[in-house]
């Protein structure tokens, strides 16, 4: 241990917290997450400081711990303000997607309950009773059951689809 006192001893305060500023950067970048970039900010002001002004190390704790509540909530207060908007709010919602499109019910929908085919899959539908065979149009979804309601009587297209 005493080794490592020694060869710690021999770096300057500064480069210890410009480096922890650093890796916990890069720490964000692997596990991103909008927090650690925050700590990594006051990590390097408080190197910085500490650069500028010699403290002591009970004194350049404090100054980290400061900065770090400072730089939290600041961003914290400001992302809340202005959050971040998808460029497609719909990228994880893949049920969502297929509202208002088409389906072909697969299994009767029975007592508000059935199957329907979209896209490449099968889908558990909710909806007014539709025989085997007919088409509805996805209204919405709850979870990953589609919403459905009776396709009127419509001209059908060549694949059959209204």
């Amino acid at each position: 241990m005493n080794g490592l006192s020694e060869w710690l001893g021999a770096i300057a305060p500064q480069w210890l917290w410009l480096t922890l500023g650093v890796v916990l950067a890069g720490l964000e970048m692997l596990l991103p997450g909008y927090y650690l970039i925050w700590i990594a900010l006051a990590a390097i002001l408080t190197g910085i400081l500490t650069g500028a002004v010699p403290l002591a190390v009970s004194l350049q704790v404090a100054a980290f711990v400061v900065l770090a509540l400072i730089s939290v909530f600041s961003a914290r207060r400001f992302l809340n303000d202005n959050p971040i908007v998808s460029s497609d709010p719909l990228m994880n919602r893949r049920g969502a997607r297929l509202v208002g499109q088409t389906a072909r019910v697969v299994q009767a929908i029975v007592h508000g309950t059935g199957r329907v085919h979209v896209g490449d899959g099968e889908w558990i539908a909710r909806g007014a009773d539709v025989s085997e065979g007919e088409w509805v149009r996805i209204t919405g979804t709850e979870g990953a059951t589609l919403l459905v309601e009776p396709v009127v009587a419509t001209p059908r297209l060549e694949d059959g689809r209204p």
